[in-house]
């Protein structure tokens, strides 16, 4: 089975019944799975893992996929709960609603999530530590034309080229470099470690 509705209406009362889930996390449980299944398809299909004689190739295939304790959750408006006034969270668990929860950041990041958060957040666990990521929808920064500057791009033809398009090269240093040439020339004729230093 390929898809999501196909898969949650064969899964999603037994789900509920086995784990306890509320709708929510029950529907989103189905789509990791699903998303799981479409990757490694995905990846079989690109030639990711090798030809399909090859031993990872058919590893994969046969491996049935399982999540990391630690992996990810997500988690959307109607599972978890931002009251930025109180910076705290309220988040459903498989053993209840738990109301309360702290949470800090960098001020510029708390202000940023008032403003512009958008859709689920992602709750984590690294090293022992709980993590809630959470989507921002931050707007482009609005453009401007600086006056007054000029862009210089140093390369080896040429000794400098600004934005303008002039080209500098340099008389004294092609000189300069001509007779680097010439020297360095000398010195690998006389193949003496001291000269090929």
């Amino acid at each position: 089975m390929r898809d999501r509705n196909g898969l949650q209406k064969e899964v999603y009362a037994d789900l509920k019944t086995a784990f306890g889930l509320s709708a929510q996390p029950a529907v989103w449980a189905v789509k990791k799975v699903v998303d799981a299944y479409a990757t490694l398809r995905a990846n079989l299909h690109a030639g990711n893992l090798g030809p399909s004689t090859s031993r990872r190739y058919r590893k994969a295939l046969s491996t049935p996929i399982v999540f990391r304790p630690e992996a990810a959750q997500p988690f959307d408006d109607r599972c978890l709960s931002w009251q930025h006034d109180a910076r705290t969270v309220s988040i459903w668990t498989v053993d209840g609603r738990m109301k309360g929860i702290r949470y800090t950041g960098h001020p510029d990041q708390l202000k940023a999530l008032v403003q512009y958060r958008r859709g689920e957040s992602d709750l984590i666990q690294r090293g022992g530590k709980w993590f809630l990521i959470a989507t921002c929808e931050i707007p482009d920064a609005e453009m401007f034309e600086p006056v007054d500057w000029i862009g210089v791009d140093r390369g080896i033809a040429n000794l400098a080229t600004t934005s303008d398009g002039t080209n500098y090269q340099g008389r004294g240093l092609s000189r300069y470099r001509r007779w680097q040439a010439r020297e360095r020339a000398e010195l690998q004729k006389k193949k003496t470690r001291s000269a090929r230093r």
